[in-house]
């Protein structure tokens, strides 16, 4: 991985975030579009993150603030108002092709719970899709099967919650004891 770098997302990198997303989601039916993702880029452009090398653009990584035990609805971009709280959720991360196989996912999650650490997160949470929760488990995140999901997800996606914050690091709140918006 020498020579790779994490940066925040610029303006100049959404053809390629777009197309990447495209790419890795469209297939499957899960792809926002450009509208929708630079909504989730709006509202916290400090947890956008780009990875590149020599050659470019590697893969990108989008998160935002969000209530726990909810997530960004697919078919929605984000509204203007900021959302604050607890719990930054890991809303979409794609590596290029060119780029897979070197860890450089796990690198970008690593990136964002510093990230999330440092501005006082206690938890991170995402939406596994397309049975991606063997991958996130092994990184820490607990499923939470019993959160329902937007629909936008499709019928086998999984809700996944992992604490940041060392002193919490033996669970995550139920439901019944989450944030609210």
């Amino acid at each position: 991985m020498t020579g790779t770098r994490v940066r925040l997302l610029r303006d100049g990198d959404w053809p390629e975030v777009i197309a990447a997303e495209e790419r890795a989601y469209a297939p499957s039916g899960l792809s926002e579009g450009g509208a929708a993702l630079r909504s989730r880029h709006r509202a916290s452009p400090s947890t956008c993150f780009v990875l590149e090398d020599a050659d470019g653009f590697c893969g990108y990584l989008l998160a935002l603030p969000y209530p726990l035990f909810r997530c960004p609805d697919l078919s929605r971009a984000e509204s203007d108002g900021v959302v604050r709280g607890s719990n930054l959720h890991a809303h979409d991360l794609v590596i290029a092709e060119r780029a897979r196989g070197r860890g450089l996912a796990d690198r970008l999650l690593l990136h964002l719970e510093e990230t999330g650490r440092a501005a006082g997160y206690r938890s991170l949470s995402l939406v596994a899709v397309r049975g991606s929760q063997v991958l996130w488990s092994r990184l820490g995140y607990r499923s939470r099967p019993e959160i329902a999901l937007p629909a936008s997800y499709g019928t086998e996606a999984v809700y996944m919650a992992k604490p940041l914050a060392p002193s919490s690091a033996d669970a995550v709140p139920s439901p019944s004891r989450a944030e609210v918006g």
